[in-house]
């Protein structure tokens, strides 16, 4: 953030308004007693009771000009560090101010402007800076709550040696504070869906597509002559056999929840945001293990600039693809759909890879709903959070664990490794229980493996 030149829509008489403006209640006293030193010299013809009068009206005048054009050669700026701050944790900024005049600046006071999120407005009363001199000073910022938080504008207040003068200067540039849910690191247990390609985060299909698809090589002995890719074999002059396998990543795909119907309270502890740090963990460890990863909300939204697929993982990309789908995140709310017929939708072209889904309250035509989105995937993983029970003591939810079981009996009966989510349990606990859950059904013979 820079600062230089006059405002925009500041002109000349405006700057003089606004210095005028600036006098202080010392300054207004000068200029008033000088004024009336004036009047009354001229009334009793005194001359050395103008000098002072003059003296008095004419310094605060001096004052607020020579800190009207200073005040237009001091530059701000402000840095981060770091943009990105997981929820909980705290950031730095940190301010710079540069005198680029020729002349020295009296006191200053420095102000940044924050949310109220973010902690209480900061304050900083610097010395005297000289020519060419810089001052900088930090701050540090902690937010709960996920979200975009914008920082600024900066201002800076001037004063004059005497104290006739203060004007205030806001810079026009803004920055933007980030935080995203908090990641846990999870184990890397062998879930339902993932012994295709979980290892290398690879698998291989046949390569049937067309000839534009087609990757051709060098005829081999033992080559099947069935093989043989004539149109390629013509153009090179030798015998070229198609490869009728290729690499395919593994996919994975991961629901939000995102009903407000289905989710009761609210703030950092409450279960939406459980689900919200949820997904986030589960997103950056499938990228990790070399995962096309997909994110998709209850209305059917996936993250901007997402391929069909989803992110690539195990790249060069994954730090960014990962950063992407947290800075989605770290700004999702709840919507107003009542069903999850969107995400369902969204789900119907298919996918043989991992689905992971993290539901709340699932009444019995939406947990009908959640059970036909096994059909579409080759695995399939879900976190339940009845908000009842997670607002409630554990002596008084029988009933809504009844409830919940219900409901976990039909996700189960339709494919799904179905966990419920109890309060205070950490994803990665949960992560772990799953892969507890789908080996118990795999030993038994359930239907919630493959």
């Amino acid at each position: 953030m820079d600062a230089g030149g006059t405002p925009p829509g500041e002109g000349e008489g405006g700057g003089v308004r606004t210095a005028m403006a600036g006098l202080t209640t010392r300054g207004r006293s000068f200029l008033a007693a000088g004024v009336a030193a004036a009047v009354c010299a001229y009334v009793l013809g005194q001359s050395d009771l103008l000098r002072v009068g003059l003296l008095l009206g004419v310094l605060p005048l001096v004052c607020a000009a020579v800190l009207y054009r200073t005040r237009y050669r001091v530059a701000g700026s402000r840095r981060l560090s770091p943009g990105r701050v997981p929820a909980g944790s705290e950031a730095r900024v940190h301010l710079r101010v540069d005198n680029v005049s020729r002349l020295p600046t009296g006191l200053l006071m420095l102000q940044d402007r924050v949310p109220y999120v973010l902690g209480p407005r900061p304050r900083f009363v610097l010395d005297r800076v000289e020519p060419g001199g810089r001052r900088e000073v930090s701050y540090r910022v902690r937010s709960d709550v996920r979200g975009r938080y914008p920082l600024g504008p900066l201002q800076l207040r001037l004063t004059d040696p005497f104290g006739l003068c203060e004007l205030t200067r806001s810079f026009s540039a803004h920055d933007t504070l980030t935080v995203i849910p908090r990641v846990e690191p999870l184990p890397p247990v062998r879930l339902s869906g993932e012994a295709k390609g979980y290892g290398e985060g690879r698998q291989r299909s046949l390569a049937l597509a067309g000839d534009d698809d087609v990757i051709p090589r060098g005829y081999r002995y033992g080559d099947d002559l069935r093989r043989v890719h004539w149109r390629s074999t013509a153009r090179y002059g030798e015998l070229m056999v198609r490869r009728e396998e290729q690499p395919q990543r593994a996919r994975c795909t991961v629901l939000l929840d995102t009903r407000v119907v289905a989710y009761e309270g609210a703030g950092p502890d409450s279960a939406f945001e459980w689900a919200v740090s949820g997904a986030a963990s589960v997103l950056v460890h499938m990228l990790e293990r070399g995962f096309s990863v997909r994110l998709l909300t209850g209305t059917g939204d996936s993250v901007p600039g997402e391929g069909a697929d989803g992110f690539a993982g195990a790249s060069q990309g994954t730090a960014d693809a990962a950063g992407l789908m947290l800075d989605f995140l770290a700004v999702v709310d709840q919507s107003d759909d009542t069903g999850l017929s969107p995400a369902y939708d969204a789900l119907r072209g298919g996918t043989d890879g991992l689905l992971v889904a993290f539901f709340g309250d699932l009444d019995q035509e939406q947990a009908a709903v959640a059970a036909r989105m096994r059909q579409r995937s080759g695995g399939a993983v879900a976190f339940v959070l009845d908000s009842a029970a997670w607002m409630r003591e554990p002596a008084d939810v029988a009933g809504p664990l009844d409830r919940s079981e219900e409901r976990l009996r039909m996700l189960r009966e339709a494919g799904w490794t179905a966990v419920l989510v109890p309060h205070g349990a950490t994803p990665e606990e949960m992560w772990r229980l799953a892969d507890r859950e789908r080996t118990a059904l795999a030993a038994t013979g359930g239907e919630g493996t493959r």
